[in-house]
């Protein structure tokens, strides 16, 4: 067992519906309830198709986006209950790295000076250091010293990423939220970033919540895995338990559309296409939310919320919420 890092419990991020004249119509649930933890060293790969929740979930453990219930536990504190300067500073600790390093990093500034920003901003080296802790982290993430003299726009997407890397490790957090980190990459890039994911986490002892709708790179770096739906975990567990002692139907499908590198395996396995929709958040479905989707679904599923319940024991806990489990 690891030790308690990350408590985001019952976590719910709301958000106001208006019509076009400005009256509210709703409420749009994009995280609804949602509980789980990270352990010191651990990766918890969040995946789910897009419109889930999942970067939603990460916005609001940086506190960018505002939460409207529940509690974000980091280390015992509550950040949810913390004033904005309190906030500024626990960012020090919880960093994050976005999908996009050509929209995230600032075109303006060279990478010498993004890397130092928030050095400055946390007053965490003094001046006449600041450029050494700059080529460190440049070594960090196997990019030229030179590249500090550089503009973002000078290097290539994979390049990009790296720098983004570079700068959230800076501060030397303790998690760093990772959202889509590997999305806009080239296919063959993305091992390579991986492979720097987990080799930064053997030499800095970070922990990662590594968010992407891509099951089979959470596959590979992650030690346990929370499947979400239209804002509601769906099943959580161990990585090796998702994969072979699968309980949700939800978890079953998207896993069937995870490619094999086997040409026989890949051509005789059976895939689940899900019919219809993914449901508006601002209308779900009663009772559970997945069932208008579930080929497993009967009447109690449209009358009463599944619990979370938990499988298995204290070293290795297998969550998910379904009337009608798969059986393993």
């Amino acid at each position: 067992m690891t030790e308690q890092l990350l408590d985001v419990d019952r976590l719910d991020v709301h958000f106001p519906s208006r019509g076009v004249i400005g009256r509210k119509k709703g409420v749009v649930k994009a995280v609804n309830q949602l509980s789980f933890t990270i352990g010191e060293r651990e990766t918890l790969g969040l995946v789910g198709e897009s419109g889930c929740g999942k970067s939603t979930t990460g916005m609001a453990i940086q506190g960018l986006t505002k939460a409207t219930g529940g509690a974000i536990r980091f280390r015992g504190t509550d950040l949810l209950g913390l004033s904005p300067r309190q906030m500024r500073d626990q960012r020090r600790h919880i960093q994050m790295v976005f999908q996009d390093p050509t929209a995230s990093l600032n075109a303006r500034m060279t990478v010498g000076e993004l890397l130092e920003e928030p050095l400055i901003v946390h007053d965490l080296v003094p001046p006449k250091q600041r450029a050494a802790r700059v080529g460190e982290l440049l070594d960090l993430v196997g990019m030229p010293r030179a590249a500090a003299e550089r503009y973002p726009h000078e290097f290539s997407g994979g390049q990009r990423q790296r720098i983004a890397i570079a700068r959230a490790l800076a501060v030397k957090p303790s998690l760093v939220v990772c959202d889509e980190p590997i999305a806009a990459l080239d296919v063959s890039i993305r091992a390579q970033v991986l492979n720097l994911f987990r080799d930064l986490q053997e030499a800095e002892g970070v922990s990662y919540l590594f968010i992407s709708h891509d099951l089979s790179a959470v596959y590979q770096i992650a030690d346990r895995i929370l499947v979400m739906y239209l804002g509601q975990p769906m099943e959580m567990a161990s990585r090796d338990a998702i994969y072979e002692e699968t309980r949700h139907p939800y978890t079953q499908a998207l896993l069937s559309a995870v490619p094999v590198p086997d040409p026989d395996v890949e051509q005789n396995r059976e895939r689940i296409l899900l019919e219809g929709e993914l449901p508006s958040p601002l209308n779900p479905p009663s009772g559970c939310v997945f069932r208008t989707r579930c080929e497993r679904a009967q009447d109690l599923c449209a009358t009463k919320v599944p619990e979370w319940s938990e499988r298995g024991n204290a070293e290795k806990s297998h969550y998910f919420a379904c009337h009608f489990p798969i059986d393993v």
